[in-house]
């Protein structure tokens, strides 16, 4: 089907097909055309109402007119479109006022609850906690993972905590960062969790490290950059709730990690190559960039080598303006 890209259930498309074929058609007429139910066409004429496919009718008393597909259309992309507005606002506001919490937090004294929030320093206090809270664990558990390749020893230290809770039937959701597909540890590892029932998707940018137990309770970095200001463990549902949001979002970008990774169709551009350029056009050196993007500083030279190539620019800036001209940014 057509719309069902922007979605349209297939019996209201049919539907809508069936009055741009005949306008007039009431819901006898509709019913013989499209050897729907009453009670489908009903639906599916609710929903056309409410997306603004068709309106109600001047000529015909309790009739509708249906409303072209190029004005239709128009107006239904023009709403995603601010949806997807309203939804960055949104995400962008959870991410501040998350980062501000978890700020105000980094002068708990170490190791020491204060109502409901704990400042972890050390391995051995952050690792101590994390196996408290898989025991305690009863639902769900979604995590961020970013910076590429895991070292082993965090692998290590993470298996038995999620083999218990797999066995147990807890949802396990991991965003890793793209960039693990070419770790071979690591790689192997997520492809261990979704053998076991976990679930594990990709992306060439993530938001900050984190660990969320049953929507409840949240492992967070005090300070990204600095790990050894400790982590935050906190139940405060202000917070919680940010960070929530937060992974929603990245969760619903991201790509199954069995999913192979795919080019624009218009750019021929793959997402982590978007991001490179993205992040490079901001003026972000190639150290800074490989580190955002959990890949090595030689594999982001070669890639925009690659890129210049294609641009066919001889200079970074040459690249950025070709790359805004082209609509790759």
């Amino acid at each position: 089907m057509v719309l069902g890209v922007l979605g349209l259930e297939p019996v209201v498309e049919t539907v809508y097909a069936a009055l741009l074929r005949h306008p007039r058609s009431n819901l006898s007429d509709l019913q013989a055309v499209t050897g729907l139910t009453e009670q489908e066409v009903r639906a599916a004429l609710d929903e056309l109402a409410d997306r603004a496919f068709v309106r109600p009718s001047r000529d015909i008393p309790g009739g509708l007119r249906v409303v072209s597909p190029q004005v239709a259309l128009d107006l239904m992309v023009r709403r995603q479109e601010a949806d997807l507005a309203r939804r960055a606002q949104e995400l962008a506001a959870s991410k501040a006022a998350a980062a501000e919490a978890v700020a105000a937090f980094g002068a708990l004294a170490p190791n020491t609850p204060v109502n409901g929030a704990e400042r972890l320093v050390g391995m051995d206090a952050i690792e101590g906690k994390l196996e408290f809270l898989a025991k305690e664990l009863q639902r769900e558990c979604l995590s961020v993972m970013p910076g590429g390749a895991q070292s082993q020893a965090s692998l290590d230290a993470s298996r038995p905590l999620d083999a218990d809770a797999l066995g147990r039937g807890i949802a396990i959701l991991t965003l890793y960062q793209e960039s693990v597909r070419n770790d071979q540890a690591t790689h192997d590892y997520a492809h261990w969790l979704t053998k076991n029932g976990g679930e594990v998707r990709t992306a060439p940018l993530l938001p900050p490290r984190m660990l969320i137990f049953d929507r409840e309770t949240a492992i967070v970095p005090i300070d990204p950059a600095d790990t050894r200001a400790g982590a935050l463990c906190t139940r405060e549902p202000g917070i919680v709730a940010s960070l929530v949001a937060v992974y929603e979002q990245a969760w619903a970008t991201a790509v199954p990690l069995g999913a192979a990774t795919t080019r624009d169709t218009g750019t021929g551009l793959t997402p982590a190559e978007r991001e490179l350029l993205t992040l490079l056009a901001r003026g972000m050196t190639d150290e800074a960039a490989a580190k955002r993007l959990g890949i090595g500083l030689r594999t982001v030279r070669r890639q925009m080598a690659t890129l210049m190539e294609r641009l066919g620019a001889s200079s970074r800036f040459e690249a950025g303006l070709k790359a805004a001209q082209r609509g790759w940014l």
